[in-house]
């Protein structure tokens, strides 16, 4: 029967000490690139396989992270999930997803669950809590923040460029000679959370620009499935709304109202041009294929999972709460194209 590798022999094979090697496999960051190749080429000549239950006891870990999502049906929440256990993988953790529906009273009782004891901490995208519930977030594991719910509270908070990048794009709307842009996916009264803030950097870019906010093109829904999109925009077109371009507040939205306007004989983008956010798989594979905001989904995840297990290691330089906020880019494809110069 062969004999397994131990951390020893990676050592000696790699020239290191033990304690290197051991910095290696936790994913520790202030380790030499050359060192790290060293070690990791030893791993693989010997096939080492560290004992996580062997870790997990000396350090007190369970080796697993939560991952609260409110809806893995809808698509952004089930690309983060997966880009999240990539990341997590890549650290040597599991991840155990659980869903709250998007329900303030679900998501409340998440933060108290017994089964976090499970796991080592926990990353959170709240979509029913609100500002006010910002005290639920004083806990005693480490937690990460995801989202636009919830702002200035007592823990690492990763988020989106929402007002700037939305502004963005309709900037760029209003620079291919579009004046009736409309808006698909608005929260009535909503200032903080998704929708309204992407609503704000619509109306800034339509100031900036002097055009004239008009709330008669502006479709509001509740959730963001492709079916409301859709409906919302058969809404539109049945009450006689005048509009050039289209930007729906997310990916699934503006694809169910390409749909409804395929349907009704409009052509994208001859007749009405038509700007996603989310930058989700599908939209490179719809037809025509979606311009969209990438608000840096696969950022938030490396970032999340690395905020986190350095919050589990004791290395972050500080003991406060972070706040971070993902890259974004404008994908320029079909369903809104760049007008040649």
């Amino acid at each position: 029967m062969a004999v397994s590798a131990t951390l020893h022999d990676v050592a000696r094979i790699a020239g290191v000490s033990i304690k290197t090697v051991s910095n290696v496999i936790n994913g520790y960051p202030h380790i030499r690139p050359a060192t790290r190749e060293r070690v990791e080429s030893a791993i693989a000549e010997l096939s080492y396989t560290p004992n996580q239950t062997a870790r997990n006891l000396r350090s007190g870990r369970t080796g697993a992270i939560t991952l609260a999502v409110p809806d893995l049906s809808l698509s952004y929440f089930g690309e983060l999930a997966a880009a999240v256990i990539h990341e997590a993988e890549r650290a040597g953790l599991v991840v155990l997803v659980e869903q709250t529906g998007g329900d303030r009273s679900r998501e409340i009782e998440m933060l108290r669950s017994p089964r976090l004891k499970l796991t080592d901490g926990l990353i959170f995208s709240p979509l029913g809590m609100g500002q006010d519930d910002v005290d639920n977030l004083s806990v005693s594991y480490p937690l990460v923040l995801l989202g636009e719910r919830i702002f200035d509270g007592p823990v690492d908070h990763i988020t989106m460029h929402n007002v700037d990048s939305t502004r963005e794009a309709t900037e760029f709307l209003i620079a291919q000679g579009r004046r009736r842009i409309a808006v698909v996916g608005a929260h009535k009264g909503e200032i903080v959370g998704s929708a309204g803030l992407r609503l704000r950097g619509y109306r800034e870019a339509l100031d900036a620009a002097g055009i004239a906010f008009d709330d008669d093109i502006v479709a509001y829904t509740t959730l963001w499935h492709r079916a409301n999109g859709a409906r919302s925009m058969r809404q539109l077109l049945a009450d006689g709304a005048k509009f050039d371009a289209v930007i729906g507040l997310n990916d699934t939205l503006a694809l169910g109202a390409m749909r409804a306007l395929q349907e009704t004989g409009r052509h994208v983008p001859d007749d009405v041009v038509v700007v996603g956010y989310d930058d989700l798989d599908e939209a490179q594979y719809s037809i025509p294929s979606l311009t969209t905001v990438d608000p840096g989904r696969d950022w938030i995840a490396r970032t999340a999972v690395t905020t986190l297990q350095r919050r589990l290691n004791g290395e972050s330089a500080d003991p406060g709460a972070l706040r971070q906020f993902a890259p974004y880019a404008l994908r320029i494809r079909e369903s809104a194209p760049q007008k040649n110069a």
